[in-house]
């Protein structure tokens, strides 16, 4: 298979990079993938997070707002 041909391999962030990203503490990416809440890769003893399960993770957490209604005087 041709190296050309291959879609681009997703980005992998270190946790400082997702916590600067996240406006976090290097904790809280740590806690993460600890509870196995975010999907992470494991190169020897280093952990690199892919950019697609960070904005999934970021995804998953949107809530959207709630529109309002006007209401009538009675």
């Amino acid at each position: 298979m041709n190296n050309r041909s291959r879609p681009p391999a997703d980005r992998l962030l270190t946790v400082a990079e997702v916590a600067e990203r996240l406006g976090t503490s290097e904790r809280f990416p740590r806690r993460l993938i600890e509870e196995r809440r975010i999907t992470f890769v494991r190169l020897g003893r280093k952990v690199r997070i892919p950019e697609s399960a960070l904005n999934d993770f970021i995804a998953a957490g949107l809530v959207h707002p709630i529109t309002t209604r006007t209401w009538r005087a009675a």
